[in-house]
């Protein structure tokens, strides 16, 4: 089927360009970002409008202080929907905090953490296996945190946090602004082996992180594990809000 334009096109108040099928949110890092990470433009297939959420701190939200910056979401959201994007995402998992207010806020899908993917997980795997998390910071993954992605199953959760390796922390945490990136995808390994030693019965590993997708299938060859991450999750989106047309001999 040929994809015909509508008779009357409108441009959307306050746009500065058409086409963004997903819009994310962004808060404002000094981290170097490389191919694979949610901030680089390259991992993505399509265009992606990023939007700088001015006054969103980082760090606040990294460390489970993001609660005040819940009106600047639902107003950048609200920005990005006018623009014309299909869905909104978000560049870091703890923004799981405003997963409902922004969602009720906005007519477009709505998804601003990766670990939105641990009800499906957790029942792919089997009742008799767990999920790992392999999370930036394991502190703030707290029950509140995951009943805001509407996980209440804590007992299927097994959860590795990378705060403690140290140049992960430095570059994450501290933000110095440069990466030795083998350095860094070493760190990355290391916890989810970590995770996995720890815990055994782990049937999948979720990464909560939007620096990580580039690892993961480090992650994959390190641990044998299906990993689900941040960014093959937009991908899914983009077809359920851009549908693939299909082609071929009948």
């Amino acid at each position: 089927m040929i994809n015909q334009p509508p008779p009357t096109i409108h441009a959307p108040l306050g746009q500065i360009a058409n086409g963004y099928p997903i819009g994310m949110l962004c808060a404002q890092w000094n981290i170097p970002f490389v191919p694979g990470d949610l901030n680089h433009a390259a991992t993505f297939d399509f265009p992606m409008r990023y939007l700088a959420v001015e006054g969103l701190i980082g760090a606040d939200i990294l460390r489970g202080n993001g609660e005040k910056f819940t009106d600047l979401m639902v107003t950048a959201a609200q920005r990005l929907e006018m623009e014309g994007v299909r869905a909104i995402t978000s560049n870091c998992g703890f923004m799981a905090i405003y997963q409902e207010v922004v969602a009720e806020a906005v007519n477009v899908p709505v998804f601003l953490s990766s670990l939105l993917q641990l009800n499906m997980v957790t029942r792919m795997v089997g009742t008799n296996r767990k999920v790992g998390v392999l999370a930036a910071n394991s502190e703030a993954v707290t029950p509140d945190l995951l009943a805001h992605v509407g996980f209440t199953d804590l007992d299927r959760l097994a959860v590795q946090g990378m705060e403690n390796y140290p140049h992960f922390r430095e570059v994450i945490f501290d933000e110095i602004g440069r990466m030795e990136p083998a350095r860094f995808a070493c760190e990355v390994v290391e916890g989810a082996r970590l995770l996995q030693n720890n815990n055994p019965d782990i049937g999948a590993i979720v990464v909560e992180c939007s620096d990580l997708p580039a690892y993961s299938a480090a992650l994959r060859e390190a641990t044998g594990l299906p990993v689900f991450d941040w960014a093959s999750l937009i991908d899914y989106m983009h077809y359920a809000v851009v549908p693939r047309t299909y082609t071929g001999t009948y």
